[in-house]
């Protein structure tokens, strides 16, 4: 009955400040002023009022917006944390998917490691010709692998 009472007195003070706008030959904001002021009896007159009364006075109620609070809070955190380590959720599913995959070294025509050493029927069925690298090739191999570590030895002053 009060809230009704409120509501009421509000929407005739909204009233009457849209009339003092209107007179000062302000039309384009007196119907805003008017519409925003019919507001509060509209929703006395729908029952929102007692809906919203009815709401604020229950505690198991309040425990609702505790945990709706709380959900809130923690999705919040973990949009944080996520934002904070950098990783997106496409990246996170290709490193998922990658997990799965089988190791493969770089040259080998079948997986290294796989469920019993063996390879795939794929791999059997292609077996892969590995060209033959001439001797000069051979010979730098080794030598190539030593250079990246002195390169990056002498880069770190050792």
């Amino acid at each position: 009955m009060l809230a009704e009472t409120i509501c009421s007195a509000a929407s005739a003070a909204g009233l009457g400040i849209a009339a003092v706008t209107a007179y000062r030959k302000r039309f384009l904001p007196a119907p805003r002023i008017a519409a925003y002021s019919l507001v509060p009896v509209g929703l006395v007159l729908t029952g929102v009022v007692e809906w919203v009364a009815g709401i604020a006075f229950k505690p198991s109620i309040w425990l609702g917006f505790g945990v709706l609070g709380l959900s809130w809070l923690l999705f919040m955190t973990t949009r944080a944390v996520e934002r904070r380590s950098g990783t997106t959720r496409a990246e996170r599913k290709a490193a998922r998917a990658a997990g799965r995959n089988e190791a493969v070294a770089p040259a080998a025509s079948a997986p290294s490691l796989g469920a019993g050493g063996t390879a795939g029927p794929a791999a059997a069925a292609k077996p892969q010709a590995q060209p033959k690298p001439k001797k000069k090739e051979e010979a730098a191999a080794p030598g190539d692998d030593f250079s990246d570590i002195e390169a990056i030895l002498k880069k770190h002053g050792i």
